[in-house]
Formats: structure tokens, C-alpha cells, sequence
């Protein structure tokens, strides 16, 4: 029996003792497992990262074979129609074409046109104003020296909200449902689609009404009507339209939140036309998924910014009159609900029915059960969400001013910076040309998100960072940026540590992008193997500030 114990015990040892030099085959599983674990580990977002940089090289390699094969001017027209930038058109980015073709304009989808339930529930809305701060605008400065009197009339006038309060059926917003095949949380859809494209251009400025709204357009006009009465909830350029997100739900709600680019008429007759265009109008409503029942609504445009509205006004009753522009800042205006939604007509324990619309009834308390999701996303990537549905160049993060430097330093890249006088996703001029002309293109949005870190900012939020003594660092960051800059567009490279490396102004840039070849050969140094004007010039502007920075980054 002792030998025995003698034999197994060495048999023992060679599994466990490490003096052996060996290991049993479990523990070797056990070390595999765990290194091919870590392989896993490391290796998902190299991949992953490897995907990205493909995708991007194909978009860039796209664009190239599509200047080659439409030219130039065939390639923008292309684009234009080409509303989620993938190289492809869908029977619906078609239909400007057919429609100017065949001379045929399908009608417009309106089935959310809503027969208000008499007997339905009605919801109560309260609006709020504290009219434009006068002395925000940059006429100001000068006491509006050569602005005339009749022009700033009606929004000197505009103190107070048109309507303070109004009721509503909740029927009337099932508007903001989703379509049948937008039923997931986070998912977007147009509520008002733009029908803004390079046939139909801008919308003309010499009017005063609004045009009569129809389906889906009415709540959205009825709305924005107690704060003026006279909305344009199509504006005249781009962005246009509304667009919704589900931010979250359950079996019997939603919560969505909307985004609604519109403007208003604040002039009348005699006097000359006056645009007043918030930066946009957001909010968000919860409602029953059958629409009898709304919990919470909200509208407002927001207050986060130094400026949020954009203003033209026009000195001659002609399109081509002279126009002045102007951007300002609006402290409120919003609308919220006073409560839920509640029934106009019940029926008591006895089985009598009692209208609350009759004065004579006794006030009824309701009492509303605690609404609980199943699923959810955040405020700020519903909101993120909608920005990309609405402007495609945001598919690359624009960051704020402070973070964008922190983040540039931390990965190691260079800094692509836009410093304006009005906000770049606003309907001012600056903002919506550069979107127009470059920031929305394929290659730029590939080039951006493989080499820089993006960043915008006001003129007015850098004069307030420089001035901040508490963060020198942070002040001389936008001082570098407001030594370079040049009304009304300075787009930027620079390093991590602030330096600007390269920069040029919007109105130099849109200048050479119209002139011809021979013309922009000569006089201007970019160089780039696309051919399309504005598209090349950019991306010609990036490679150039890479360059520029490995000289500062040698020295």
C-alpha cells in the first residue's frame, strides 16, 4: 500500500509543482483561453477603427470616379439631389427630377390630417415671450445709424405673445407620431419634409403671409401662431422642415422630442418686409400611442448661446431690393402645456355625464398614474440625432471650444476650427453657405473624421473666453483664433496648443471656388486632384494645414 502512495504522489506532483517544469493540460487551456481573450480584446477596435478608415477611403475614391464621370458642374447637381450622401438615388431623392421632366407634381402626403374628436381630450397651452435685446444686435453699437425707423417697427412692437393661451385637441397631435416603419427608440423622420433642391432655390423674401397651411403643417402654424401671427413654417432656405426622434417609450407612450425650423414676418404693409429666424424651435411631447392622450408638451427656442436669431430686412418692395442682416439674441419664447390633456365629457359613479365645458359644473380633480420607460435614450442624443438628420456634415462632431483643444491633444490630432459671427447651424448667410458649399460633401466629411477634431464657435463666445483671466491658457487659445479671424468666416487648422497653422476667410475661399480653372490656377497655391471647385479647395485647405503642422511640430 506505501508503495503505492509513493508512485501516485509523483504523479500528483507533475501537475502541480512548478519545479517540474511542466503544466498540466488544464492550466494550459486556462493560459490559451486567456490570451486569445486578450487578442479579442485588442483586436475588436482595431477593427473596428479599420472599418472606419475603408469607409472613408471609399467615399474618397467614390467622389473622384463621380468627378470623372459627370464632371464638375454634373456632380453638384447630383449631389443636390443626393440627400443622405451616398453616391446612390433613391426613387425618392428622384422625384425633383421626374417632377421637372413630366411637369407632374405628385400630391403631397397629408394623412395625418386629423378630424377633431368633440367629445375627445383637450389639452391647454401657455405661451411666453421676452422680446429680443435690442442692444444684442450689432447695429446697436452704431445707435442703428442708417437704419431706418419703419424697417425695426415691427419688432420694436413684438413685446408679448400674440395668444398668452390656447386649448387644443390632443387628437390634433398625433402629428407628431411616427410613421409605421419608425417605431424604435432613437429612430428620426421628417414631420415636415424641406422641399428645398437646386430646382426650386430659395424661397423669395418680398412677402408678407404666410401661404395656407395644410395637413401636417396646421398644428405646427397654430403653434408657432400664439407667438406671431404670421409664421412661415417653410422657411426660405435651408435648413427647412421638422423633424421628430423618439427618445424613449413603453407599451402605451412616447416621449418625442421634435426640432422645427420656421420664421416669421414681423413687417406688415406698408412697411417693408422684416425676417426674424430663430436658430430653430425644439421641445418635446408625450403622448399616448393612439394620440387620446397628451401628458407634456414643450416648445421653445434656446438660450444657450450668446446669439440665436438671425434677421434680414428688405429696403425696397422688389426681390432685388438691398437687404440688411443683422443677428441678435432672444431671451424666450416658449410654449408649455399647463398640464395633461384632460376629458372634455365623463361620467360620474352614477352614471351621469357631465360636460366640463359647462361653467356650471363643479371642478374635477384628475389624478394621472407615474409613466415609467422601458426604453430610452438621452436628451442629448435624441437631439444629436435630429442635428445629423438635418445637416449631414454634423455625421462629423463639432465640439465646444475648450474640448475640442482637449481632445486634440489626447488623440494626437490638429484642430479644424470655424469662427463666425452667426451661428454655423442658423439660417444666417455665413452659416448656411459654408454648409452648403463644403461641409455637407462626402470627401470633407471623410478627410475630417480620419485627421482633426472640429470645432465651432462666435465670435462673441472667444471675446468672452479671452477675456476670462481665471483660465489663461483657455484665453489665449481664442485670442490666437480672433487675431486671424475676418468677418464674417474664418475656417482654421490648428495645433493642440492653440497655434494657428494655416486659415482661410469664407469670402476669399467662395471666391476662388467660382473662378474658373485657369484663373484659380494662377492666383491661387491650393492644389488637389479633385475637380470639383469647392469640394477640392477644401480638402486642398486640410492637406495643406497637415503639412503646415508637421513644419511647426519640426522646429
Amino acid at each position: 500500500m506505501a508503495a503505492d502512495v509513493d508512485k501516485r504522489i509523483p504523479e500528483e506532483e507533475k501537475k502541480i509543482s512548478p519545479q517540474n517544469g511542466k503544466q498540466s493540460p488544464g492550466s494550459r487551456s486556462w493560459i490559451c483561453r486567456g490570451m486569445w481573450t486578450l487578442l479579442v480584446v485588442c483586436a475588436v477596435p482595431l477593427f473596428a477603427f479599420g472599418i472606419k478608415y475603408y469607409q472613408d477611403a471609399q467615399l474618397l475614391k467614390r467622389h473622384e470616379e463621380s468627378v470623372r464621370t459627370l464632371g464638375a458642374e454634373g456632380l453638384f447637381l447630383f449631389s443636390s439631389l443626393d440627400t443622405d450622401h451616398d453616391f446612390y438615388l433613391s426613387p425618392e431623392e428622384f422625384k425633383p427630377i421626374a417632377e421637372k421632366l413630366t411637369g407632374i407634381t405628385n400630391p403631397a402626403d397629408f394623412e395625418e390630417e386629423v378630424i377633431h374628436d368633440p367629445n375627445g381630450e383637450t389639452l391647454t397651452l401657455e405661451a411666453k415671450m421676452q422680446p429680443l435685446l435690442l442692444d444684442s444686435m450689432t447695429k446697436s453699437k452704431d445707435g442703428f445709424l442708417g437704419v431706418s425707423h419703419s424697417s425695426l417697427s415691427g419688432l420694436r412692437s413684438w413685446k408679448s405673445p400674440a395668444v398668452p393661451s390656447s386649448s387644443f385637441s390632443a387628437s390634433q397631435f398625433r402629428v407628431f407620431l411616427p410613421p409605421k416603419n419608425k417605431i424604435e427608440v432613437g429612430d428620426t423622420w421628417w414631420v415636415i419634409p424641406s422641399e428645398l433642391n437646386i430646382f426650386t432655390g430659395y424661397l423669395p423674401n418680398n412677402r408678407y403671409h404666410p401661404p395656407t397651411p395644410r395637413g401636417r403643417e396646421v398644428v405646427i402654424h397654430s403653434l408657432l401662431s400664439m407667438f406671431h401671427p404670421r409664421p412661415f413654417i417653410k422657411t426660405r432656405f435651408a435648413p427647412q422642415g421638422t423633424v421628430a426622434c423618439i427618445r424613449a417609450s413603453n407599451d402605451f407612450y412616447y416621449d418625442i422630442v421634435f426640432r422645427i425650423h420656421a420664421e416669421f414676418q414681423l413687417n406688415d404693409i406698408p412697411d417693408f418686409p422684416f425676417w426674424f429666424t430663430p436658430g430653430q424651435f425644439t421641445g418635446n411631447i408625450v403622448l399616448s400611442k393612439d394620440a387620446s392622450h397628451v401628458r407634456l408638451f414643450h416648445l421653445y427656442v434656446p438660450n444657450n448661446r450668446s446669439l440665436n436669431v438671425d434677421m434680414e430686412w428688405l429696403y425696397g418692395a422688389s426681390e432685388s431690393s438691398n437687404m440688411e442682416v443683422d443677428i441678435g439674441y432672444l431671451p424666450q419664447l416658449e410654449l408649455q402645456s399647463a398640464g395633461p390633456s384632460t376629458p372634455s365629457i365623463i361620467t360620474d359613479e352614477q352614471g351621469n355625464i357631465i360636460d366640463r365645458r359647462d361653467s356650471s359644473s363643479e371642478p374635477i380633480q384628475f389624478v394621472f398614474e407615474e409613466i415609467h420607460w422601458t426604453s430610452e435614450i438621452s436628451q442629448e442624443e435624441a437631439a444629436r440625432r435630429m442635428e445629423v438628420t438635418f445637416y449631414p456634415f454634423k455625421k462629423v462632431s463639432y465640439l465646444p471650444f475648450s474640448e475640442a483643444f482637449e481632445r486634440a491633444e489626447a488623440e494626437q490630432k490638429l484642430v479644424h476650427s470655424i469662427l463666425l459671427w452667426g451661428a454655423l447651424d442658423d439660417q444666417s448667410c455665413s452659416g448656411r453657405t459654408l454648409r452648403e458649399t463644403v461641409l455637407e460633401s462626402s470627401p470633407v466629411l471623410a478627410l475630417l473624421n480620419q485627421s482633426f477634431i472640429s470645432s465651432w464657435s462666435l465670435v462673441k463666445e472667444l471675446e468672452n473666453l479671452q477675456a476670462d483671466e481665471q483660465n489663461p491658457a483657455l484665453s489665449e487659445k481664442a485670442r490666437l483664433h480672433l487675431e486671424k479671424y475676418s468677418f464674417p468666416v474664418e475656417m482654421m487648422v490648428a495645433l493642440p496648443n492653440g497655434t494657428i497653422v494655416h486659415h482661410i476667410n469664407a469670402n476669399f475661399f467662395l471666391d476662388q471656388t467660382a473662378m474658373k480653372p485657369e484663373e484659380e490656377e494662377a492666383t491661387f497655391s491650393f492644389s488637389g486632384g479633385f475637380e470639383d471647385p469647392s469640394t477640392s479647395t477644401y480638402i486642398s485647405f486640410l492637406k495643406e494645414g497637415l503639412e503646415k503642422a508637421k513644419e511647426y511640430l519640426a522646429q
